[in-house]
């Protein structure tokens, strides 16, 4: 099919340059017509050289009013051609082209683009954008494209060849809506949307071409999530019979908060009910999503169910174990632990159990969907920082049981609206509330000049029998990033400011099990300040923790600032985050200052999405989504909203997508892992 065929046969293209453009990921037709311009220049106004404006880049016609001049220094060629159209004259000049002198006969007419500067005692144009004015334009006269390149590539080149594509192939994409369709809700057809994306006759035409493709883009997207969320909603779930959970809850040394239990009605009520469930709990650090999900563990264990918990590391699984065994400790429950650490013959023994029942609650990491773990009677699932795992990861542990209720749980904290797109297959909760008695943690953004006084302090809590958390951005020193890295900043701290302390070092790179040794010293407090890389950015509980240094903290996202806070301030000591700042921009200063003004992990998402926009903020790969080539989630909300009333009309009319065949596989190319089964059924 001629939208497969590779990008090097493209008029225009040819091996060398098919290298360069899969390097942007353009690898076929397909590709090339979808990689949309980045931005655009309006050259379409085309001036009289008169009304030209020193300093400024603008568009006019002219003709070559003479033989070109070289003009030859030391350093340089200089290239100079006169231009003129009546109403005046300028020179076009080049540097070190002296080929260009041959491209030009008198009396040819041009449109010219370029900055008009008043240089050596004239109106000059230096590199001027120009081609003859009876040609088609690409470059000049009209609103031009702008697109991401890689070196050894232009945009003159890049625009050749997309008009070449554009010409041969556009007439070979389908349209997957119908006229109908289109013309109700005010849709550009795709052809046409192409041609006007790259090449747009005017504004008007431009943004209905965006329009068309950001529609699109979120549509796909709703499409698959309303699917997903529909397939669940008819399978037949578990029917938990209400469990007393009081015997439960009066063992707590502490009381539920508002939020715990309102999130806490709405699981049991999914549990109570014969479909199943399929739930987000999203709560800030320190909020207690742990003590919600014990209690939906109780509800099943009680019913005769086992329950499966899965966590991203080792660290946070052990340390789920142990959160359980001592919330359950007065209860009969049995709770074991798998990982991928234990030896072959614990986990032979573990295995075991969990088949024939013997654990009533089993914590593990991405060891539990491995094909040899067998469940006795799984009825509930729940994975804790969903974002680290793949959508494929919670549908293989549910898969353990026969359409158990599911769970999912994050400290990540993401607006409504933002949350609804990345987990709209869930149902979704809110704990807007944290437990009494928690001390703020102080925040406190610094400058680099007064680093030394930061781990001054550090040492001065050290003294006092508090731990330390270091974090930087890189692991080693780098010499295209200027960043403080982990190993360097150990180096450093070993030798001056904590050589009376106990320093571990903590990075990506390590193999596991000397990460897991270094985490268990500082867990059990044999080390006193960790040197790390984001790696504990989730889960890790040290309440003796009481400092977080960051260093380059600009080089980090807010709500990553905000996790990495959330590592100390678990216990009743006063808590302290610093964020080391090398940058004087003032947006850093600004985003920066977030953090010290707040502790509100949703106001933050919101700043953070404000600041940086969603791209980076919603990481939709990590989700098994497509990214977004043109929708901002955070601009198009409107667009989003128009799309999800539109989807929910076009299911109800069409359930299964038969009058829409090309849409129905758009759908599984892009969604496959998550739609399989789904839409063909």
């Amino acid at each position: 099919m001629p939208l497969n065929l590779d990008i090097q046969y493209v008029k225009g293209v040819g091996p060398k340059r098919a290298k360069l453009l899969k390097k942007l990921g353009i690898n076929t037709v397909e590709d090339l017509l979808f990689y949309f311009p980045k931005d655009y220049e309006n050259r379409s106004d085309i001036l009289k050289i008169e009304d030209l404006k020193v300093g400024e880049k603008q568009t006019f016609r002219g003709y070559i009013a003479g033989s070109p001049r070289e003009i030859k220094t030391s350093k340089v060629i200089i290239t100079k051609v006169p231009v003129k159209d009546g109403t005046g004259a300028v020179e076009l000049v080049w540097y070190n082209q002296p080929y260009i002198k041959n491209n030009f006969k008198i009396g040819e007419e041009y449109i010219i683009n370029g900055k008009l500067q008043f240089k050596y005692g004239q109106l000059i144009v230096e590199n001027p954008v120009l081609e003859k004015s009876e040609d088609f334009k690409l470059n000049t006269g009209r609103i031009v494209p702008i697109y991401g390149l890689t070196e050894g590539l232009t945009q003159n080149a890049i625009r050749k060849i997309m008009f070449n594509a554009l010409h041969d192939y556009v007439q070979e994409v389908e349209e997957f809506f119908d006229e109908e369709f289109l013309s109700e809700k005010g849709l550009m057809d795709i052809k046409n949307a192409l041609i006007n994306i790259n090449f747009p006759q005017n504004e008007a035409y431009l943004e209905q071409a965006k329009y068309r493709f950001k529609y699109q883009e979120l549509f796909l997207l709703q499409m698959a999530l309303f699917l997903m969320k529909r397939s669940v909603k008819e399978k037949k779930g578990i029917k938990f019979e209400q469990a007393d959970l009081k015997p439960f809850l009066m063992g707590l040394p502490f009381k539920l908060t508002l939020a715990q239990i309102k999130v806490l009605k709405e699981i049991i009520a999914d549990m109570n009910s014969h479909k199943v469930m399929n739930r987000l709990v999203q709560g800030d650090v320190g909020s207690g999503k742990t003590v919600v999900a014990a209690c939906s563990m109780y509800i099943a264990v009680k019913n005769g169910y086992q329950v499966a918990m899965m966590a991203p590391t080792e660290i946070l699984a052990k340390q789920h174990y142990y959160t359980l065994k001592e919330l359950f400790r007065n209860t009969d429950i049995k709770i074991g632990l798998l990982s991928g650490s234990i030896s072959p013959s614990n986990k032979k023994e573990v295995l075991e159990k969990i088949k024939n029942g013997d654990y009533d609650i089993v914590v593990g990491t991405h060891a539990l969907i491995e094909d040899n773990v067998i469940f006795n009677n799984l009825g509930l699932c729940i994975t804790d920082e969903q974002h680290r795992f793949g959508v494929r990861q919670r549908a293989l542990l549910t898969q353990k049981g026969e359409n158990p209720d599911v769970l999912v749980m994050t400290a990540t904290p993401i607006p409504r609206t933002f949350a609804l797109i990345l987990y709209g297959d869930l149902d979704i909760s809110i704990i807007d509330q944290l437990p009494p008695g928690r001390k703020k943690v102080k925040t406190y953004v610094i400058s680099s000049s007064v680093r030394e006084k930061a781990y001054e302090f550090a040492m001065k809590e050290v003294k006092k029998g508090r731990q330390v958390y270091v974090v930087c951005p890189l692991i080693e020193e780098s010499d295209k990033i200027n960043a403080m890295s982990a190993e360097i900043v150990y180096r450093e701290i070993y030798k001056d400011a904590f050589k009376e302390a106990k320093v571990g070092l903590l990075h990506g790179k390590m193999a596991d099990s000397d990460k897991e040794k270094v985490m268990e010293e500082f867990v059990n407090g044999k080390i006193d300040i960790l040197v790390s890389t984001t790696v504990i950015e989730v889960g890790v509980n040290v309440p003796n923790a009481t400092v977080m240094i960051v260093e380059n903290a600009e080089r980090f996202g807010l709500a990553q600032l905000h996790q990495l806070r959330g590592r100390v301030g678990r216990s009743e000591f006063q808590s302290y985050c610093i964020l080391i700042s090398y940058s004087n921009s003032d947006i850093a200063k600004k985003r920066l200052g977030v953090l010290a003004q707040t502790s509100d992990g949703f106001k933050i998402a919101e700043k953070d999405l404000e600041i940086r926009g969603p791209g980076e903020f919603l990481g939709l790969r990590q989700h098994g989504l497509p990214e977004f080539k043109i929708a901002n989630i955070f601009e198009d909300i409107d667009v989003l909203k128009r799309v999800q009333k539109d989807v929910e009309e076009l299911l109800e009319k069409d359930p299964k997508l038969e009058n829409y065949p090309k849409l129905r596989s758009i759908l599984l190319n892009q969604f496959y892992q998550k739609l399989e089964g789904i839409i063909l059924n």
